[in-house]
């Protein structure tokens, strides 16, 4: 019986010819992968060593000695190795929390305009600043924090207030880096969601609608619980991300403000700056090597609570 029932199972060729358009539709993304994101894993070999260079990268990759852990040693040892990881994994957590959050709570109220002229004039100001590179914003930025001539100092200014020293006070940035980076990023998140709810199915509103249920209603029983499904996912990816940071906003943001330190280094800025400083690139190599694997820990964790919790809309 098992024999037959083996038979009776397509073999993988007969699959692969019957899903043939399918196969060369999805060739082009598996070729980048494999060349971009595949054949590159073999430089992770480089955290493991002390960097030198041989005339070309795979013979100086050969060539370089092999030091194993000692380049983890560098960020786990330093000083500021706490202090990096704090920053890097609170801004996360604010970030996940409020890009949640907002984009959903945007992207309902967009749906529930009924001009839809002025839905689509929102959806593009929104949108637009995603476009922006942390450069541009950041001296857009300091336009108004400029300490002499600055929007802001000179609005105090003329209200008899003292000008505020805004790139040496550490006080007032993580207000500003959290406030910057919504504003860049909650158009994408806007968009995002916004397609999800306009997917949903209009008969399930028109029901609700004749139960005489209120549009608080309908969002909570209809809108939220259907859009779930992709708020995991995005939940998850987001999580896999917790130890990573958008580097041009906190580098570029700050101008590179010693002052700001404390309050703007994570991991990303500290690696790069120590780097320029000692030209290690197996130490940089590891402390991303480190960030991939504590990402897949995370991805993985945060999965499998959602599988037990809700397996129907768990990742994988």
């Amino acid at each position: 019986m098992q024999n037959k029932e083996k038979s009776n199972k397509p073999s993988f060729l007969k699959t692969l010819n019957k899903n043939k358009e399918l196969v060369f539709l999805t060739l082009p993304g598996a070729v980048w992968f494999i060349i971009f994101a595949y054949l590159p894993m073999f430089g992770v070999l480089i955290a493991f060593k002390r960097w030198s260079i041989h005339g070309g990268f795979f013979e100086s990759l050969i060539k370089s000695d092999w030091v194993w852990f000692q380049n983890f040693k560098f960020l786990f040892s330093s000083s500021d190795a706490w202090l990096i990881t704090r920053n890097t994994i609170l801004y996360n957590i604010a970030f996940i929390v409020l890009g949640i959050v907002l984009p959903v709570t945007l992207a309902i109220l967009l749906k529930e305009l009924h001009n839809k002229k002025f839905s689509k004039y929102f959806q593009t100001a929104m949108f637009l600043p995603y476009f922006l590179s942390w450069v541009i914003v950041s001296y857009c930025l300091y336009a108004f924090l400029s300490p002499d001539k600055g929007y802001i100092n000179g609005l105090r200014a003329s209200m008899g207030l003292d000008k505020i020293s805004w790139y040496t006070e550490a006080k007032y940035w993580p207000f500003i880096i959290i406030f910057m980076s919504q504003w860049k990023g909650i158009g994408y998140g806007t968009v995002v969601y916004l397609a999800s709810i306009c997917g949903i199915d209009k008969s399930y509103y028109e029901a609700a609608l004749v139960d005489g249920a209120s549009k608080w209603q309908q969002i909570k029983s209809i809108t939220l619980p259907l859009l779930k499904p992709v708020l995991i996912i995005m939940f998850i990816n987001a999580v896999g991300g917790m130890f990573r940071s958008d580097f041009g906003l906190f580098y570029q943001l700050p101008k590179d403000s010693g002052a700001l330190y404390p309050v703007t280094n994570v991991i990303d800025t500290y690696v790069y700056r120590a780097l320029m400083n000692l030209g290690d690139i197996g130490m940089s190599s590891a402390a991303a090597l480190y960030q991939s694997i504590v990402g897949l820990v995370l991805i993985l964790v945060t999965n499998g609570i959602v599988r037990k919790v809700d397996n129907e809309n768990a990742f994988f």
